[in-house]
């Protein structure tokens, strides 16, 4: 009756990818275009997105997975990445990770690394609060104080 109203799906083809990311990103703008770097470097639409399951965990459809997409943000690893890409590496998964970080010019530049690069930053529970504070307190306090009443266009995640 109301179809009009349902999300068009995508197709979905390729090997299972089991995509873990830190909760900031879920449904954000940087999400889509992780997605979109799956599709591309390893020809699947066919993603576990735990983002669609809420704060609920689904770690363990990292066994049914194919491949296992683990995000960074400026080289750091979340504790919640950390734990899965553990998880990933004792089911013997193949590991790619994408590396996040923006540019002098507001731009957000992609990294797809095969495996976990060394410089990725482990953080534990402690480190990765401290970290999304400064991150969200960087990032998007502007948009939430003077977006609010001026509009902020520097919404680059």
């Amino acid at each position: 009756m109301f179809n009009f109203l349902r999300r068009k799906r995508k197709e979905r083809y390729g090997p299972l990818v089991y995509l873990s990311e830190p909760t900031i990103l879920y449904h954000t703008q940087t999400e889509k275009v992780i997605l979109e770097i799956i599709e591309e470097k390893l020809n699947s639409t066919n993603v576990i997105l735990p983002s669609d399951y809420g704060i609920k965990d689904v770690s363990n459809k990292i066994q049914d997975a194919e491949y296992f997409v683990a995000v960074a943000i400026y080289g750091k690893f979340s504790s919640l990445v950390c734990r899965e890409v553990e998880k990933a590496k004792a089911f013997k998964k193949k590991i790619y990770t994408i590396d996040i970080a923006s540019k002098n010019d507001d731009s957000i530049t992609y990294y797809f690394d095969e495996g976990v690069p060394e410089h990725i930053e482990w953080l534990n529970e402690e480190q990765t609060r401290e970290f999304f504070n400064r991150f969200l307190g960087e990032d998007f306090m502007g948009m939430a104080f003077r977006g609010f009443f001026l509009g902020y266009r520097k919404n680059k995640w």
